[in-house]
């Protein structure tokens, strides 16, 4: 099933690349700067379509439909069409399609797909992760020497204090950040060893589902900010890195 997941993905991605007059075809959704294109939504009903195809008793959960219904009974799909649609709307080029699959609410596989870089990363439990086809693993920096990336968690202001708090610590004891816009592609950043450590206040659960898959098994760790197994059927937080980078984190309550 990976493999014709990952042809399905990467079908949904040449839709990404094909796009065109993408400024008319936005609209907002609910929270600042939340936006849906046409081109979004696109992308979902392929999906949805080949996807169920594979297995039809599935659920899937989609961005699009924002329901985080029946995640932890049976199989599900748990889908992106285009993880960071505002990036996608301004031209950046940095934009993925996700596609995680949990059996019962446990995670078992997961594609992330940068159609702007071709890169492909998937992972299925217990056999590891891969970045078009060959195996990858984080890094093993420690937090003195490492990068970290973060979101802002722009749809609920609330956490903005909190999200510079968390990182202007981490600033004081890491060589530096980056701030990409994609929650999916940090991890898979996190996952091949470019970036050492990311955290967010709160994401979706399909924001994260595949990648949190592919870091775990590229040798990484992935829980909520104060080490708490993260959530497939609700909103939470999320903090992933190398081993050294997490047990750091949250040993030393970087995340108070």
């Amino acid at each position: 099933m990976l493999e014709a997941i990952s042809q399905i993905v990467r079908q949904a991605g040449q839709i990404i690349l094909s796009a065109h007059d993408i400024q008319n075809s936005v609209s907002e959704k609910q929270g600042i700067g939340n936006f849906v294109t046409t081109y979004d939504v696109k992308v979902q009903n392929f999906l949805q379509e080949k996807l169920l195809a594979l297995a039809p008793d599935a659920h899937f959960v989609g961005e699009e439909e924002d329901t985080h219904a029946d995640v932890l009974t049976g199989l599900a799909f748990i889908v992106d069409p285009i993880d960071c649609t505002a990036n996608f709307v301004r031209g950046m080029k940095h934009s993925a399609v996700s596609v995680g699959v949990a059996q019962d609410g446990v995670l078992q596989m997961g594609v992330v797909y940068n159609p702007y870089r071709d890169e492909l990363f998937s992972g299925k439990k217990g056999c590891g992760a891969t970045r078009n086809g060959r195996p990858i693993h984080v890094s093993d920096r420690p937090l003195s020497e490492g990068v970290f990336c973060f979101g802002t968690a722009p749809y609920d202001r609330s956490l903005r204090e909190h999200t510079f708090r968390i990182a202007s610590r981490l600033m004081e004891r890491m060589q530096d950040l980056r701030r990409f816009g994609s929650a999916a592609l940090d991890l898979c950043d996190i996952a091949c060893g470019r970036v050492d450590l990311g955290f967010e206040c709160i994401l979706q659960p399909w924001d994260y589902a595949a990648g949190a898959l592919i870091v775990a098994e590229a040798g990484g760790i992935v829980t909520q900010l104060d080490g708490s197994p993260i959530t497939l059927n609700r909103p939470c937080s999320i903090v992933s890195g190398n081993p050294l980078t997490h047990k750091t984190f949250i040993d030393e309550k970087l995340f108070v």
